[in-house]
């Protein structure tokens, strides 16, 4: 009989609370073991540390596919390089990750019709305006937790250009409301694998085979691949 395939390894970066419904829905089950690394001990994570250093506490090659909600904006400009080349660095050649940040050109559109001031929408944190998109969740920076301040922001082109520069292989991006999400894919990584995990989850459109039309707020934008 062939023995059963281990969970594959799926590292949180900046997971926050051990919480199961915060783990995007494609990496929810048995498939998949969660590793969460966290800047803030008070979180409690498997792994205390910054995504723009991991080498002492993540091998090379040891984790097959990266989660990210809402960190990489986080980071000075100068870092987002550096935190994308230790994504790629720990990811298996054939891995991949998911990430999701700010669309500032949403935002900006926002601000221009609605000010700065209005409220975006409603998170399980309270109200969120575009002050708080643009440079962090106000009423957690009150409250003493500076490293949720807004460092740098993301258009389509700034994304995709960073996560290719890195060495990823392929990059498919789509717009939420406000949001990125962008599914980046290691030179091993086939689309083909990955699109299972996808299937009955609200980003299933980052992994179809032809991509709708941009005039779809919510649809996704042609994907991009590194040049050889």
């Amino acid at each position: 009989m062939t023995e059963p395939r281990a969970p594959r390894t799926v590292l949180n970066i900046g997971s926050g609370p051990a919480r199961p419904e915060k783990l995007h829905a494609a990496f929810r089950g048995p498939d998949w073991r969660e590793v969460r690394l966290d800047i803030d001990p008070e979180v409690l994570p498997d792994i205390l540390g910054t995504m723009t250093d991991m080498g002492a506490s993540v091998a090379t090659g040891s984790v097959d596919a990266i989660w990210s909600s809402h960190n990489i904006e986080h980071l000075p400009a100068h870092e987002v390089p550096t935190a994308f080349a230790e994504f790629a660095r720990v990811l298996t050649p054939g891995g991949f990750a998911l990430l999701t940040c700010p669309d500032i050109e949403a935002v900006a559109a926002l601000v221009v019709e609605k000010g700065l001031d209005c409220v975006a929408y409603v998170s399980p944190a309270g109200p969120v305006t575009p002050l708080d998109m643009l440079f962090g969740h106000g009423a957690s920076i009150a409250a003493g937790h500076g490293f949720m301040a807004h460092r740098t922001g993301f258009t389509v082109q700034r994304l995709a250009r960073i996560v290719l520069e890195a060495g990823f292989g392929e990059v498919r991006l789509a717009r939420g409301r406000f949001d990125l999400w962008a599914l980046c894919l290691m030179p091993g990584c086939a689309l083909e694998s990955v699109a299972p995990f996808f299937a009955d989850t609200a980003q299933r459109d980052l992994v179809a085979p032809s991509a709708m039309p941009e005039a779809d707020a919510a649809a996704p934008l042609p994907a991009l691949a590194r040049s050889a």
